[in-house]
Parts: C-alpha cells; structure tokens; sequence
C-alpha cells in the first residue's frame, strides 16, 4: 500500500505518513505528492492506495480535481483508502473523492476524516493556542492508529461516505460556499514594504500563481487558497483572506 497526497501546510502528508507508517509496523511508508512527476506512474504500479487531501469548503481542492480529471484511467480496478483533513467540519470530505473514483472504477476500501490545525492564519477567528492544536494531532494519530487496526481487522472507518454526510456536506457547506474557492483567485496579496524577493513563494506555489517579474513576485490571479506561500513567507508579507499575519500554521509546530 502506497500514500498519494496533496498537502499545503503539511497537515494531510503528516496523517497519510502516520497512517501507512501504523500499516506498516513502523517500516519507512511509500509516500508521493500529487505534485511529484513520479506519483501517476507509482499508481499505475499499485492496486492498493491511500489517498490523501485537506478539504477546501467542504470539497476538493481544486489541484486534486484537476489531477483525478487529468488521470482517470490509472484509479480503474484501484482500492483506494481515503483520508481528509480539515480545520472544523466536512460532512462528506471523502466523499467527493470517493464518488468520483467509483465512476472511474475504483473500489473504496474506507474513509478516515481527520481534523488538524486550522491553515488559515490571517483570520483570528480560527486560530488556537499552540497546546490546543498540538492537542488536537495528538487526538488525530490516535484515530489513525485505531482505524488501521480496525482496517486490519477486517472492520474499515467509512467516514463522510454516507447519504447522511452527503447531506451534511451539501448543506452545511457547499450550498452557503458555492464556488468560493474560485472566488480566492485574485485575493492573494503581497506587502512589498516586507518582501524581500527571495523567491520562495513562487517556487513553491503548487499553483504556479506567483512568477517573478522585475524581481518582484506578482500574483497571476490563480489562488487556490492552500495557505502554503503564507506560511512559508519568512517576512510575513503575504496574506489571502484576512489583511494580517496572525500566524503561520506549518505542522512542525505541532509534533
């Protein structure tokens, strides 16, 4: 069993690493990003995968619907294990995922909802102490080691994968977010006052949505809103949705 993930802040490859690492009695887990130009191949060569994302609004991020979209034919005949991260509520996190690999052929071996530091540091609403969110990965890796040896035992975690959590999702989210992500395009701003041009932001966006002009990073209005170039910013000139830093959410602070 390998590990397929995208991860912005580190939350979801953290749980997916945790997880096959739990499978695997302790033995270093076979482990890609979505990113990595190996990960479709790694697919292609295994039947048995789990496959990790944060939830964005109650749904997908748009890089992993772009990379499902642009590999169906690798997910047919597929078990796949589901897991989700996210911040405080997904009805049906998984189950976004998991409808669109049933179409594509794949059978689901299970779910796992996980929840994790909140990504978004420009909003104090959503912020925790420092011991609340280590708290809250403590909490996360004993669900994950419970539910591989419930996976084990023949006894899977089917979490956000019922009609109810579809429901949950549909109403308690989507339907009040409808298109939100999109709406994130153009709202990344940067401080020139603080930045220093290091260049770091554009190298990392998963989105290719910073490019350096005139040795400045300019923003091209392809947003996805994963948090990642604001918690990496070491001058805290970077904000989304908020207009402060408030705190950079990077989960080597929290193990």
């Amino acid at each position: 069993m390998i590990g397929i993930y995208f991860s912005a802040t580190g939350n979801t490859q953290y749980c997916v690493s945790q997880f096959l690492g739990y499978y695997n009695n302790g033995f270093q887990p076979e482990i890609y990003s979505i990113e990595d130009a190996i990960s479709v191949q790694k697919i292609k060569e295994n039947s048995d995968i789990v496959f990790g994302y944060p939830i964005y609004y109650s749904d997908l991020p748009m890089i992993v619907r772009e990379f499902i979209n642009a590999n169906p034919k690798i997910f047919k005949g597929k078990n796949i294990f589901i897991i989700v991260t996210m911040g405080l509520f997904s009805g049906d996190g998984a189950g976004c995922s998991a409808r669109i690999f049933k179409k594509l052929g794949a059978n689901i071996l299970g779910a796992l909802h996980l929840k994790m530091p909140d990504c978004i540091g420009d909003v104090k609403a959503l912020k925790k102490p420092l011991e609340k969110n280590i708290q809250i990965v403590k909490e996360a890796d004993l669900k994950i080691k419970q539910s591989v040896i419930n996976l084990q035992n023949g006894r899977h975690c089917h979490d956000g994968l019922s009609i109810i959590n579809h429901l949950a999702g549909l109403l308690g989210q989507r339907l009040w977010f409808y298109g939100k992500p999109y709406k994130l395009k153009d709202k990344l701003k940067i401080d020139y006052n603080k930045c220093i041009s290091c260049g770091i932001c554009a190298e990392i966006c998963p989105m290719k949505n910073i490019i350096i002009l005139n040795n400045k990073p300019v923003p091209q209005n392809n947003c996805m809103g994963c948090y990642r170039c604001f918690s990496n910013c070491s001058k805290k000139a970077i904000t989304i949705i908020g207009n402060q830093v408030i705190e950079q959410s990077k989960i080597d602070k929290y193990i």
